[in-house]
């Protein structure tokens, strides 16, 4: 019997399967799910994702309702923005100094409590806007308190290798959230009402504490120094980072991005004046619509950048193609061409949240992965808010194309210059 010939076929798989291998090449890297406690996590986020934009469609709608004022829903996201920055900042550090499941669990059923608070004032027919701000920055402080609990714990999910795979697909989730979600919002305001758009935000939240509760205990690492979670320790999460070049950074980097060259704030001009000849509607929904769905496309195509080691230039290339996709963008005066240039940034958007998401979770220690993210939440939550202002404020005094296409110049020239600077960054590699 020639078996010379059936162990060649055994070890040679044939050429469909060698297809099928280059085509999940390019797919989304999936590897994570297949750990239990992660794809419990990366469950919990799904339902976030999509139930969280429930509820921010609803409160600037009840908002308006109430007041038929754009002020008094600029001033609700105020309201919740200040209470996210301190929380999120003060959550970091607990998430070094307690079971981090305990954590989720806690702050999960405060937000859901919450988006129950705003079920029943909506039902009942309360009409009071100071009662919708403080239940928004109750819920912001429960965002602010659970976000960096929920990132620093992948890490102790998945090994190292699938870190950026990980950040993916959470990004992913959260990308599509925010298309989903509001579409989601519109369909069911009109069949239910919107009183029972927050009970549906509060009963898929149930399914989160659930998933969340049913992850394996997170506490401290043995060794590790438990400190009572104060501003000391938020002070020493600052400090470390200005002793780690690279953390410091990766974090420059998202706000070179954000600040200069994040252009939502012009949208509603840029849709009524430069594409008003394709329906001022249509333009202003698909100009906000495309980074997000780039971002998603990019998810879905992670596995041609989750397996990459050198984060570093991986996070530098991004930021820079994101510079050049909103450059473009400005430069457009076709709305099909704009699009496309959008959400091309989109896609280098998610690249960059990937590989910094992954920096910060491989170059800093265990104790001090907590206070990283809640420092990540507060840029990604604060970056574009002061892009909101700048890009106002330079839209009106030289022209929103102008603004737009000066600031994506701008992100590429400080970020070129940040890695010809300072090596660590572009160096770094796991």
């Amino acid at each position: 019997m020639d078996t010379s010939k059936s162990t060649t076929e055994e070890r040679e798989p044939d050429p469909q399967a060698r297809r099928r291998r280059g085509w999940r090449r390019w797919a989304m890297d999936t590897r994570p799910l297949r750990r239990p406690a992660y794809r419990r996590l990366w469950g919990s986020t799904v339902v976030t994702a999509v139930g969280s934009q429930l509820t921010a469609v609803a409160v600037p709608k009840q908002i308006y309702d109430i007041t038929g004022s754009s002020a008094w829903v600029g001033a609700a996201s105020l309201a919740g923005l200040v209470p996210l920055i301190v929380f999120a900042l003060w959550g970091g550090a607990i998430a070094d100094t307690m079971d981090r499941r305990k954590l989720l669990l806690i702050t999960n059923s405060g937000i859901a409590v919450t988006s129950l608070l705003f079920w029943l004032q909506a039902f009942a027919g309360l009409e009071s806007v100071a009662a919708l701000m403080l239940l928004l920055a109750v819920q912001q402080a429960f965002w602010g308190l659970n976000a960096p609990a929920r990132s620093a714990s992948i890490a102790r999910l998945v090994p190292a290798d699938e870190l950026p795979a990980a950040n993916a697909l959470g990004s992913t989730v959260m990308q599509t959230g925010q298309v989903v979600g509001p579409l989601l919002a519109g369909a069911l305001i009109p069949v239910i009402g919107l009183p029972e758009l927050y009970l549906v935000d509060a009963l898929a939240l149930c399914v989160t504490v659930w998933a969340v509760y049913r992850l394996p205990s997170l506490p401290p690492l043995a060794g590790t120094v438990v400190r009572r979670a104060g501003v000391k320790e938020i002070a020493a999460g600052f400090r470390y980072i200005s002793g780690h070049t690279v953390l410091l950074l990766s974090f420059l980097a998202d706000i070179v991005a954000m600040v200069l060259g994040m252009p939502r704030a012009l949208f509603p001009q840029l849709a009524s004046q430069t594409y008003a000849p394709y329906g001022e509607g249509l333009a202003l929904g698909l100009l906000f619509a495309a980074i997000p769905v780039g971002a998603v496309l990019g998810g879905l195509f992670s596995g041609t950048f989750s397996r990459a080691r050198r984060h570093g230039l991986m996070v530098i290339g991004a930021v820079v193609v994101w510079g050049v996709a909103i450059t473009g963008f400005g430069l457009s005066g076709n709305l099909w061409v704009a699009v496309a240039f959008l959400a091309l940034a989109g896609v280098a958007d998610m690249v960059s949240m990937v590989f910094r998401g992954a920096i910060l979770l491989s170059a800093a220690t265990d104790e001090m992965r907590g206070r990283m993210q809640g420092v990540f939440t507060v840029v990604v939550a604060g970056g574009p808010r002061l892009a909101d202002v700048l890009h106002g404020t330079a839209g009106s005094a030289f022209g929103p194309r102008t603004a737009v296409a000066g600031g994506g110049l701008l992100v590429v020239a400080v970020m070129l210059v940040l890695a010809t600077a300072v090596p660590a960054l572009r160096r770094y590699r796991v």
